[in-house]
């Protein structure tokens, strides 16, 4: 079953854009370990929150993806990004009326 997760990152302020570039960047693996959809963006008049959304093959498939070393690493690299504030849920997709 497909899993997805959403969730909001602080940054630190004046740092929210550093953190998205850090987000953004290119990775194959996360592709490989079964990511169907990573997106991260922003909204006006939040300027010290980043959004993410997240859809996996399986929540194993995203467990799993945040023990390889590229993950643990840019984890690193954004800790002091961070300012503390996240909140986020993850969800067994029942559906979508845009695929089978």
């Amino acid at each position: 079953m497909t899993y997805a997760n959403i969730g909001t990152l602080g940054a630190v302020p004046g740092k929210r854009d550093e953190l998205v570039a850090l987000l953004t960047r290119r990775s194959t693996e996360l592709n490989d370990m079964g990511c169907l959809l990573y997106e991260v963006g922003t909204r006006d008049g939040e300027p010290d929150t980043v959004y993410v959304v997240e859809l996996w093959d399986s929540e194993e498939a995203h467990r799993a993806s945040l023990e390889l070393e590229t993950v643990r690493a840019t984890i690193s690299e954004a800790r002091p990004l961070l300012s503390g504030e996240m909140s986020g849920t993850g969800f067994t997709v029942a559906g979508s009326p845009l695929r089978d």
